[in-house]
């Protein structure tokens, strides 16, 4: 068997959604690329959402669970949304021309990476996508526990083949928390109970016991699940430029929506034009390169549009709970194009402010009252890194 060489001018190191993406698009601008990982060509487990229009950059050969209709708040959305076939896009990743190599990386640097069988992997540019630093203290988390059902059992709580981005239940004082449904490869069927965002999160036990009454109330016997999936997952971590020499990409460099949770749509988005810097800045050397995918991850737009999501995130943590449901309400009630630019324009700060600006004008006075209050001390709350 002919050993893997060592060198390359790319080496990503994480074999997630991210990662992949990253090694697949540097891989189609030419780039000899390696992706190292435990287990590259193991399928992921969690359920990952994204709106279509961010899917074009997968690999051919990736599929989608596209629902028959979308619903929040009580509305009809007319947006596409899809749930990743994780199956499917794992063995489309590996039949791509990256160099998938099995290994633990145990030093990463700008220009090399270490594995634990002594090997070493020299690249001219390092791309480190293994996911979030862990950061001390209380943080602000999303927590869901969910359930997954063959569809027909799901049934008497979720229409078949449709999914429900938030269906808030109004009755239950406390902290709120929705149901997510979404249609699954295999004819199945995710029924979650979420917490979207709270310092720190809501304890999985609490939210098993709302899914669980919640699926008694309908008629779901949750006796019939086929297995269960728990979320659990900081929603506020910084930018990151730099980690061990290397430039972080995905979760790694703080990509994450910090008022959804959302990340897997931005990486892919991103990783085309993340690869085409690289590549056009490659022949300048690593400096050059380590510059220019930088500022792809990181521009000085995405970090506006960035900061503005986070003071939203923050504005919403301090709303009285009776009226978290009211404000997602407003926000479902904008115009599609409004939605997007919060939900998608991570390199638009114009439009992210223009979508918070347009919820603040169309809420009842009650709700904007207590929203002008929070956002004022979200101002006065905000962290460090975010005055800057």
């Amino acid at each position: 068997m002919t050993r893997m060489r060592d060198e390359a001018d790319v080496v990503v190191v994480g074999s997630g959604p991210a990662g992949w993406a990253a090694a697949d698009h540097c891989a189609r601008n030419g780039l000899d690329t390696i992706l190292v990982a435990p287990d590259p060509a193991r399928a992921w487990t969690p359920t990952y959402g994204l709106w279509t229009a961010q899917a074009s950059p997968l690999p051919p050969g990736a599929a989608l669970v596209e629902p028959t209709a979308l619903r929040a708040s009580g509305r009809l959305l007319d947006r596409g949304y899809a749930v990743l076939d994780n199956a499917a896009a794992a063995a489309a990743y590996a039949a791509t021309p990256v160099r998938a190599m099995a290994g633990r990386a145990v030093a990463v640097g700008g220009t090399a990476v270490a594995l634990r069988t002594g090997r070493l992997l020299r690249c001219r540019l390092v791309l480190d996508a293994r996911g979030p630093l862990r950061h001390p203290g209380d943080r602000i988390e999303q927590t869901a526990y969910g359930m997954v059902f063959p569809q027909e059992a799901a049934a008497p709580l979720h229409r078949p083949g449709e999914a429900v981005f938030m269906r808030w239940d109004r009755r239950r004082s406390g902290w709120p928390t929705f149901l997510y449904a979404v249609p699954l490869p295999g004819g199945r069927t995710l029924l979650e109970e979420t917490s979207l965002a709270r310092r720190p999160g809501l304890p999985l036990p609490e939210l098993k016991r709302r899914l669980t009454a919640r699926l008694e109330t309908a008629g779901v016997d949750p006796g019939d699940r086929l297995g269960a999936e728990l979320v659990r997952f900081a929603m506020d971590a910084p930018p990151v430029e730099e980690r061990d020499g290397a430039v972080p990409f995905g979760v790694a460099a703080g990509m994450m929506h910090p008022a959804t949770g959302y990340s897997v749509g931005e990486a892919l988005e991103t990783a085309p034009l993340l690869a085409a810097a690289v590549a056009e800045a490659l022949p300048r050397g690593t400096r050059a390169a380590r510059e220019a995918a930088r500022t792809q991850v990181w521009s000085a737009e995405a970090r506006r549009a960035h900061r503005l999501r986070a003071w939203g995130q923050r504005t919403l943590l301090r709303l009285p709970p009776p009226l978290v449901p009211e404000f997602f309400d407003a926000f479902f009630a904008l115009p599609e194009h409004r939605q997007d630019a919060f939900l998608r324009g991570r390199g638009d700060p114009q439009g992210t402010w223009k979508a918070m600006a347009a919820v603040f004008g169309s809420a009842p006075p009650r709700l904007r009252r207590a929203m002008a209050a929070a956002g004022l001390g979200a101002v006065a709350a905000r962290p460090r890194e975010a005055r800057t």
